[in-house]
This record gives structure tokens, C-alpha cells and sequence, in this order.
């Protein structure tokens, strides 16, 4: 539908070699981000983590087919799928498996390359709603002076001193109790940017300097879609904070009307954006333009409006605003940009993630240290620097927009109305939390799952089930690890969830089933923690096929292709300072499902969807079920009285 490739003619206007290079994909585009400093704390630990393993074959077809059951309409389908798998286990099976250890051997990370490319950066739709994510902070301090500016001032200088940190290898690892967790991700936190493929395939290009103290370098501000950079350090100091808030102040002052929203381009169909960046960057003026935006160390987008409650926050954070037929606040966004800050007029600050190679764990310890540092008292905030003249003002960086731009602009703008106004998202606390939940024994994690699942499937009634339930588990206790996914569905599960409307079933039978389900369940985790889970192997199988190999008929049997159709796209994330938190369905007839279980006292939930779906109907649900879930632990805790 779109076109994937510049045509001859295209490529002929580029006349400068720094145009041309930034429209191709080198093969070795992940080396550009620097490695680690000798002695550095921060990646002291990332030779000993240990490779990504490639499962046994005869275990994870096992597990596929136990994992198959609840998803199989009936048993004659089960059973047709369950031959498949011993099919495949008798035939190709052990040569793909063989060709898989020899790729484990030769490469750092087996997955690397195939997962990037096959979950990310060849994804060709917006990522705007299908793969950005964002998160809503807690009020600006109140010791802090009260202004967007001094909000903006505040992130900015905590996001820098992180930054120098990182830069110094002074950023402790991430670990658990079993040890250091693999920080490869971090590389790409500061000081790169995605590009859009003109083949199809995408990719980050890092401008980080191997060697930098991270005493250097600039930001990008955008205001009513003006681009901005400051000089966020200057003679090998960043500013101070209130410094930085002249900054913003100027920024705020001298941004009087919107400007063309270029920034909108970024939101649209990847190839759509290859055409139309391949034409932006024509002009040797906007390529500079580009280049300051793709190496600055972050973006901060101060935009318009004041939303209020937790739907709104969630939906401008998300997506952005819309006034009278106008993205305004996706022009006013860079999305291709790893780390975007959001502050609004009214100082609801937020920040939108890029996630082709950076999940959500690293954003997190980002915005969490950066928020914890700047609401304690004895924060730095730095002083006046010692030069003799103040730092320079912010340079506005205004396009050529020629009128294929500007056309570009005004079909991107209708593009992402109609990706906004598809979309529904809906919000629930309970009134109980983490406290409670532990206090009956029970994981708040797989409490928070099961509340989904007897949930949807009150939703669906007696429909077929049409896929599987994504739960994300971290593998970053191996070397470049990302994640797994927990198939939260099981034959355990579901007859929980089965008891629960079952008349016949009293409580301690369904506290007992509830119990069976959790202990399997926590099984599930671990393993996939431990690199054994079911669906990184297979698709590891499946590109291990050469070009001239018929594909197996388990890869296209039904209910195989279903038990990965995650119509529930789960997640859990934590921060003290987040009251939003999500991200967009994976399917068009699915939700997204966001969770946080770490504040003592409730339970979050934010579910998307497209509008078609019965979303007010789901989250309905989840609030009727995480009632009888808690009444359940309650009646069946004073029984044993």
C-alpha cells in the first residue's frame, strides 16, 4: 500500500554525501553507541552475565502443548494441533534446533537481530498508540517555584545529571537477588534517535562520544511545534536550574503561534515517514535541523492545555492532544526520540518512550531517580557559572518546508486524528493494594493477572476464545537481554476462573483451584526469567528455516497461531511518582493492559482499545472482579480461623 523504496529519481536530488548516509542502514548500526568505559560501575557486570540460552527442544514443545489446552476450542482441534508439534518434533524440529545452538555459539545474543528487527524496527505501522508507551509523574514539588518553566528547568537539569552519571559509568547496576541485570539498553538512553528505513527496516543512529564526562551536549525544546536547542552545558558545566528556566522562560516568550507541526511526520506510517523525511532532509538546512535533534541528549515538549483527570493525562501523554481538527500535540513531539519530558501548561509533566530498543525498565529508574532527586530539598541545582558573560540564549531552528512538506504535514495531521479518535482508554484504582494482597499470601502480581482474566472472560461470555494473554518477563539477567513472554493462560487458570461463576463450587474450591493456578503461574515466570520460556525458542526455530524450506505446518496451525495472538497485552511497571502509566493494544481486536501493584493501598489499571471493542464493559469487569477476588481471600481466610 505504501511505497517501501525512494525511487532513482529521489535519490538523485540528494547532492550531499552527510543526506545520502543518513537514508541507509549500515549492518553494524548498534555499534555507534558507544560500550562500556574501563572501570566503569555501570557495565562492570556485562562480560560475566551470561548468553541467552536456546532451550531444550523436547521441553519447550512439551510446554507448547500443555500451553495449547485452554486455548483449543474443542479437543478435536487440540489434538490436530498437538500432532503438529510431534510432527515437528520428529522431522525439521532437531535440524533448526541444531543450526539455533550454532547461531547461540557464534554471536553474542542469539535473538538480537531477529527480535529488534522482527518486533520493532521493520514494524511499519504508526508508532504512536502501537508501540510508544508514556508515563504520567506526580506534582511538581512544593517547594519548587510553580511555573511550566521552572517545571521544565527542574527535569531538565535531573535528566542531565542522570545523564553525566551514566556518561561517568557511576549508575549502579540494575539487579534482583540473584545479581547484576544486563544495563546493554542503557547505550541508547541519551544522545540517539530512531530513523526511518527507506527499506522497510528501520534503525537508531547514537551521536554519544566514547570518553564523554557528560559535561556536554544539548537539548531539544519544542513549543507550538517551534524546535528549539539549548546549550544545556556550558565550558563543562551544565546549567544550573535557574538557568535553565531562563531558558524555558525565553522559549515560553518568544513562542507566540504555532509554527508547521513537523513533528507530526514522525507519527505517521514508517514508510510514509521514509518518503516524507527523505524530502525534509532534501534541504541541507532541515538535515542540520535533523542532525541537532537526533543527537541532542532529550526533548522536552511544553505544550498546551491543562488536562485534568487520570483519562485525559493518560490520552495527552499517549497520543496528544486535538483542537478543532489539529494534532497539536503530536506536531509539538519528536516520537522517534528514546526519552521525550512533557510539561503542560498547567505543569502535568509526563514523558513518552520510544521502545525499539529500549523496553520500560530503564525509563523508569530514569524518571524515577530523576523525580526523587528534584523533590529532595538538598537537591543540586547548581550555581551561576564562572564565565564572564551568561550562557547563550536558545536557538530557534525553524524549517524550509517546501510544498511537498507541507502537503506531507496536512495528510500525517489526518492520519493521526483518525489513529486518535479510533482509540478508547479507560482507568480503575481499587480500594485495596499491595498490603492486603501480601497479607493473604498471594503474589500481587499474579493477583492483579487473575483480576484480568476472570474479567475478560465474563466479557466474552460463552464466545470462543480468539488468543492469548502477553505477560512481559525480563531476561536481563542474561548478556542484551529484553523479554519473554508469560502465556498467563493456563488449564489452571481457567478453571479458576471457570469456578468463580460455577454455582456448584464453593469457596474453599475455588480458593484451592485459585492457589493451583498461582503456584503455576509463578512456575511460568521463572522460567521465562531464566531464558526457558516458549516463544523467543520458536521463533528462533522458525528463522532458523532457510529460503528454500517449505515452512512447518505447526507455524501456520490455528491454534498455534492463536496461542500467540495476544488479544491481552499485559504489563506491570512501578514508580511512587507515576499515577499514569500505558500503551496501545497489539491487535485491533484486543486491549492493552497496564498495571502497576506496588502502592500499598490499590491496584491500577489502564486498558486501550479501539472504540469498537467494549472497553467501559472490560474495565467494569476488572473492577467487579478484583471485589469478589478480595471477598474470595476474605471469607476463605476466616474459614481457617
Amino acid at each position: 500500500m505504501y511505497p517501501t523504496r525512494l525511487s532513482i529519481a529521489s535519490l538523485k536530488r540528494f547532492s550531499n554525501p552527510s543526506v545520502m548516509s543518513i537514508l541507509r542502514r549500515h549492518s553494524h548500526w548498534q555499534a555507534s553507541a558507544p560500550s562500556a568505559l574501563p572501570g566503569s560501575e555501570t557495565y562492570a557486570a556485562q562480560r560475566t552475565l551470561p548468553k541467552l540460552p536456546v532451550p531444550d527442544l523436547d521441553v519447550t514443545l512439551d510446554r507448547l502443548k500443555e500451553s495449547l489446552k485452554p486455548i483449543a476450542w474443542n479437543e478435536a482441534e487440540y489434538h490436530a494441533a498437538a500432532f503438529k508439534v510431534d510432527e515437528f518434533a520428529a522431522g525439521i524440529g532437531p535440524q533448526l534446533q541444531k543450526r539455533l545452538l550454532q547461531r547461540q555459539a557464534e554471536t553474542d545474543h542469539w535473538l538480537e537481530r531477529w527480535w529488534d528487527d522482527g518486533a520493532y524496527l521493520g514494524y511499519r505501522d504508526s508508532v504512536v498508540v502501537n508501540v510508544s508507551y508514556y508515563y504520567g509523574f506526580d506534582d511538581h514539588p512544593s517547594h519548587l517555584r510553580q511555573t511550566p518553566a521552572a517545571r521544565a528547568a527542574a527535569l531538565a537539569r535531573g535528566a542531565m545529571l542522570f545523564r553525566k552519571k551514566l556518561k561517568q559509568g557511576k549508575i549502579a547496576p540494575d539487579r534482583t537477588k540473584e545479581g547484576p541485570l544486563c544495563m546493554d539498553m542503557y547505550r541508547w538512553m541519551f544522545d540517539c534517535c530512531r530513523i526511518p528505513g527507506s527499506d522497510g527496516l528501520d534503525w537508531s543512529k547514537s551521536f554519544a562520544v566514547e570518553g564523554d564526562d557528560g559535561n556536554s551536549g544539548h537539548i531539544i525544546v519544542m513549543r507550538k511545534n517551534r524546535v528549539w536547542k539549548i546549550d544545556a552545558a556550558v565550558d563543562g558545566q551544565i546549567l544550573s536550574t535557574d538557568e535553565l528556566e531562563k531558558q524555558f522562560e525565553h522559549i515560553y516568550k518568544n513562542s507566540t503561534h504555532p509554527r508547521p507541526g513537523v513533528g507530526i511526520l514522525t507519527a505517521s506510517n514508517r514508510d510514509v515517514w521514509a518518503k516524507d523525511y527523505a524530502e525534509l532532509a532534501t534541504s541541507e538546512h532541515n538535515a542540520n535541523i535533523l542532525n541537532a535533534i537526533h543527537s541532542s541528549a532529550f526533548t522536552i515538549c511544553l505544550e498546551e492545555g491543562a488536562p485534568s483527570s487520570p483519562e485525559q493525562k493518560s490520552r495527552v501523554l499517549w497520543h496528544g492532544h486535538f483542537l478543532n481538527g489539529q494534532a497539536i500535540g503530536l506536531q509539538n513531539r519528536w516520537v522517534d526520540k528514546p526519552c521525550q519530558f512533557i510539561v503542560y501548561d498547567n505543569m502535568y509533566a509526563g514523558f513518552m518512550g520510544e521502545h525499539s530498543i529500549m523496553d520500560g525498565t530503564p525509563t523508569v529508574r530514569l524518571c524515577d531517580e530523576v523525580l526523587d532527586a528534584i523533590a529532595d530539598p538538598s537537591f543540586d541545582h547548581g550555581s551561576e557559572l564562572s564565565i564572564p558573560n551568561p550562557p547563550p540564549l536558545p536557538t530557534p531552528l525553524d524549517w524550509e518546508i517546501s510544498a511537498t512538506t507541507a502537503q506531507a504535514i496536512v495528510t500525517a495531521n489526518a492520519a493521526a486524528l483518525d489513529l486518535i479518535n479510533s482509540q478508547v482508554l479507560s482507568y480503575h484504582f481499587t480500594t485495596y493494594g499491595k498490603n492486603d494482597i501480601k497479607k493473604f499470601g498471594v503474589s500481587p502480581d499474579f493477583w492483579a493477572q487473575m483480576i484480568v482474566q476472570l474479567g475478560y472472560r465474563r466479557l466474552i461470555g460463552d464466545e470462543n476464545r480468539k488468543g492469548g494473554t502477553y505477560e512481559a518477563a525480563t531476561t536481563r539477567k542474561f548478556y542484551k537481554g529484553r523479554t519473554e513472554a508469560i502465556r498467563v493462560i493456563t488449564s489452571e487458570s481457567d478453571a479458576w476462573v471457570k469456578s468463580m461463576d460455577d454455582p456448584q463450587a464453593n469457596d474453599m474450591t475455588r480458593k484451592g483451584l485459585f492457589d493451583l493456578a498461582m503456584k503455576k503461574h509463578i512456575s511460568m515466570a521463572k522460567l521465562c526469567g531464566d531464558g526457558q520460556g516458549i516463544d523467543r525458542h520458536l521463533l528462533g526455530l522458525k528463522k532458523s528455516l532457510a529460503e528454500t524450506e517449505q515452512l512447518p505446518a505447526l507455524f501456520s496451525d490455528s491454534v498455534y497461531t492463536r496461542s500467540s495472538y495476544w488479544v491481552l497485552s499485559t504489563s506491570a511497571i512501578f514508580s511512587k511518582h507515576f499515577n499514569e502509566y500505558g500503551w496501545g493494544e497489539v491487535v485491533p481486536d484486543g486491549f492493552g493492559v497496564a498495571y502497576m501493584t506496588g502502592h500499598d493501598d490499590r491496584l491500577q489499571y489502564t486498558i486501550t482499545s479501539r472504540k469498537e471493542m467494549p472497553n467501559a464493559r472490560f474495565i467494569a469487569e476488572i473492577a467487579a472482579a478484583a471485589r469478589e477476588l478480595y471477598n474470595l481471600h476474605v471469607v476463605t481466610s476466616k474459614s481457617k480461623l
